[in-house]
């Protein structure tokens, strides 16, 4: 099935208000989620309850906004409720396969294959969607990885193992989100496809951190502080911008543009933790950068 994606045209940029705003709001996004990695580590709770708390805040914050609009709107067709439900399901996943890959194998291993998404989105762009993505724009990704990688590098462990290997189902897990959410979003506006994944997020995080017997009570105040920061900042003010960008901007672009994230996290880590970047996190972050922008030059 071909899928019309829209393109970045050089000629109309200026003129496209709705494609501006996307943009706007992807980078907003990524600067809200940047923080994500900040607040996990200062919550200490296991990763299934984190996320719990994390979709289930956001769910029960758009829970009236998401009411007036089905009012005004009229019945959901089930199809789509269905696909939006999907993408719940593939978020759900995400969470849990990195934060559990993180308690397995440390951070640095398990976040750098979470990055190898973007792959995952692209192969997903030409099978599913069908797009023509250039050799500038193949470059551009590599460009992006290697960035990653060499942010990451300097703290990779040589055992592989089983935090690693969930690692990459992390990033295969959110590349399905994202393209999932691509779909879901030509035909729901960013609102109602937003809170119907969240929703379905919940539940499945709900029901890991039970099967896992990680405890839903006892936390600290702090804990608590971090859960609710996650759930605003990064869910409902970071992730739902990302879900409107996606109505205008294809995944394919979104994806390596997200890479982003980690040299904004080592912004705030200086800034927060008192962390010391090194030569190596700040050459892969240029690199990355450069990656970016030339993704995005190939689809002018």
């Amino acid at each position: 099935m071909t899928v019309e994606v829209p393109t970045v045209n050089g000629a109309d940029l200026s003129a496209s208000t709705p494609r501006m705003r996307a943009y706007a709001m992807l980078a907003f996004g990524i600067l809200c989620i940047s923080f994500s990695a900040i607040f996990i580590s200062w919550a200490h709770a296991p990763g299934a309850v984190t996320g719990f708390y994390r979709m289930g805040i956001a769910t029960v914050i758009l829970a009236v906004p998401f009411a007036r609009r089905l009012h005004a709107r009229g019945a959901l067709p089930r199809r789509e409720v269905s696909v939006a439900l999907l993408a719940g399901a593939f978020f759900a996943g995400d969470l849990v396969f990195w934060n559990t890959g993180i308690l397995l194998s440390g951070a640095a291993n398990p976040t750098l294959m979470a990055n190898t998404s973007p792959i995952w989105v692209a192969l997903g762009a030409l099978l599913i969607f069908h797009e023509k993505l250039t050799p500038m724009f193949w470059g551009g990704l590599c460009l992006t990885l290697l960035g990653a990688l060499t942010i990451f590098g300097a703290d990779l462990s040589g055992d592989a193992g089983l935090g690693t290997f969930f690692g990459l189902l992390a990033g295969i897990f959110y590349a399905g989100y994202l393209l999932v959410t691509q779909r879901s979003r030509r035909k729901l506006d960013a609102l109602t496809f937003f809170w119907l994944a969240a929703l379905s997020s919940t539940i499945l995080l709900l029901l890991a951190a039970l099967l896992l017997r990680q405890p839903l009570t006892g936390y600290s105040p702090l804990t608590w502080l971090n859960f609710l920061a996650l759930g605003i900042l990064t869910q409902v003010m970071g992730q739902l911008a990302i879900s409107f960008a996606l109505g205008a901007l294809p995944a394919s672009l979104v994806s390596p543009t997200l890479l982003g994230q980690p040299v904004l996290t080592m912004v705030w880590a200086v800034l927060l933790l008192g962390e010391t970047p090194t030569i190596w996190h700040l050459l892969g972050g240029v690199v990355l950068l450069i990656g970016i922008l030339v993704v995005h030059r190939s689809r002018l």
